[in-house]
């Protein structure tokens, strides 16, 4: 299936809440979820550099700093919020237009914070923040044996539309 082929579903999902937003996570710390900002940059590059390996997927978060810094650069292009706890990144969500009209999401939280429901959170603002920019199609790709993000992303509304390889391609509409 290209990129030009892709499927999206008829009914929209949501409505999903615009950023900023606060919660408190499983773990009772305080969460709070902003638009990205350049002054960001910093803190978002540190928490990829000290990223666990064996969380990366499809390549990313790339492995050294220099290239962590180049594709945060990249990510600019798109739309992107980010998980704070304190003055710490916990997570990081970005939608990155694919040039066809429709974005392509990534989802990234810190082993540190992981299964605290920070990712629900901030997936969820990420699509408000989307939709409040004009975004109406979102897809993504995610390793089919990532039960847990699979999860997630049918709980949010997106829809399975390629499982040919070993990963699948998602698709929602806003």
């Amino acid at each position: 299936m290209t990129r030009h082929d892709r499927r999206f579903p008829d009914e929209p999902s949501g409505p999903f809440p615009e950023p900023p937003l606060s919660f408190t996570d499983r773990e009772g710390r305080d969460i709070d979820v902003c638009p990205y900002e350049v002054d960001d940059e910093e803190a978002l590059v540190e928490m990829y550099v000290d990223f666990d390996p064996a969380d990366r997927a499809q390549g990313i978060p790339p492995a050294t700093e220099s290239r962590v810094r180049d594709w945060v650069e990249t990510l600019g292009e798109g739309l992107n919020v980010v998980a704070w706890h304190e003055d710490e990144v916990a997570g990081h969500a970005t939608l990155v237009p694919d040039g066809n009209g429709s974005y392509e999401l990534a989802i990234f939280v810190h082993q540190r914070y992981q299964r605290a429901g920070i990712g629900s959170q901030l997936i969820r603002a990420l699509l408000g923040h989307g939709k409040a920019n004009g975004v109406d199609r979102v897809w993504l790709t995610v390793e089919r044996w990532n039960r847990a993000a699979v999860g997630l992303y049918r709980d949010v509304g997106f829809e399975t539309t390629d499982s040919e390889s070993f990963e699948l391609e998602m698709v929602l509409t806003l």
